[in-house]
């Protein structure tokens, strides 16, 4: 009679796992607590671009940190290659976390990577994150909806995978807040398609680049003059535009000296006491 050894089974890998992770804008005290704990458990982290020097000074001595940057204009990492980076890791048996800037599901390709590791059985979780377009409104003073003037807001990218545009039309009609991911390299084409669309060229417009980091800079605008405000300010990407009456409420702030950008102490210092 045939008997199997128990070592045989001692082998067998263990089960490992990915985390679609989202760092915030760049400002550490906006991470999550649940991203700070998850972020703080894993072997690998598997770092976006957009993923600040603060939430990486956050990394234990233990995580093997890879970059696995995508930037639109500049030499990126193929989607390609990070699903399978994520898929050889996970079936090693090690803890991965994805860190993506803001949210994972707010153009992030989350719903992408979520599916793909699915499908291939591989165990997945996701661990939502504050997307800059919510973190622009609190830095810079202003609602992205207001009683008397904006019933809602919408997020766009206007840097579309197929190279479509959206109905401008629809949007103005709307009276939506618009914030417009991914806008800064076509500034130009995109004010000329807002004009046309029927947007007024006096609607006000709030530009923040790095929203939250160190280095955070902003103007505050109109549609028509948009392009050439932003060019002559420098601003670049990563950026945001706000895009609607409501920005005409802006409040200016004052912000504490901990703000932008925090301390690593300070992060780990809040998860102990609530640990409690």
């Amino acid at each position: 009679m045939m008997t199997i050894s128990s070592s045989q089974t001692n082998n067998t890998v263990a089960a490992g796992k990915v985390w679609l992770v989202g760092a915030g804008p760049g400002d550490a005290e906006l991470l999550t607590l649940k991203a700070y704990r998850t972020l703080q458990s894993v072997d690998v982290w598997l770092v976006d671009d957009l993923v600040s020097d603060d939430i990486l000074a956050l990394a234990p001595t233990h995580v093997r940190i890879v970059p696995v940057g995508k930037r639109g204009g500049c030499v990126s990492t193929a989607q390609g290659f990070i699903l399978r980076l994520m898929a050889r890791y996970a079936q090693s048996g090690l803890q991965v976390a994805r860190v993506k800037g803001g949210d994972p599901f707010i153009f992030g390709r989350g719903g992408e990577e979520l599916a793909w590791l699915r499908d291939r059985g591989i165990a997945v979780e996701a661990v939502g994150g504050m997307t800059a377009g919510l973190a622009a409104a609190s830095a810079l003073g202003l609602p992205l909806t207001h009683r008397e003037v904006a019933r809602g807001v919408a997020f766009v990218t206007v840097h579309t995978a197929d190279g479509t545009t959206h109905d401008w039309q629809t949007l103005a009609r709307s009276g939506l807040t618009l914030v417009c991911y991914m806008g800064m390299a076509r500034k130009e084409q995109l004010q000329w398609e807002m004009l046309q669309g029927g947007f007024a060229a006096d609607l006000p417009v709030a530009v923040v680049e790095r929203v939250t980091c160190r280095n955070e800079r902003s103007l505050v605008t109109t549609v028509g003059a948009m392009a050439a405000d932003i060019s002559a300010a420098g601003l670049g990407s990563p950026a945001l535009l706000i895009i609607g009456k409501a920005v005409a409420h802006r409040v200016s702030m004052q912000r504490g000296s901990a703000q932008p950008g925090c301390t690593v102490s300070g992060v780990a210092e809040a998860v102990e006491i609530l640990a409690v």
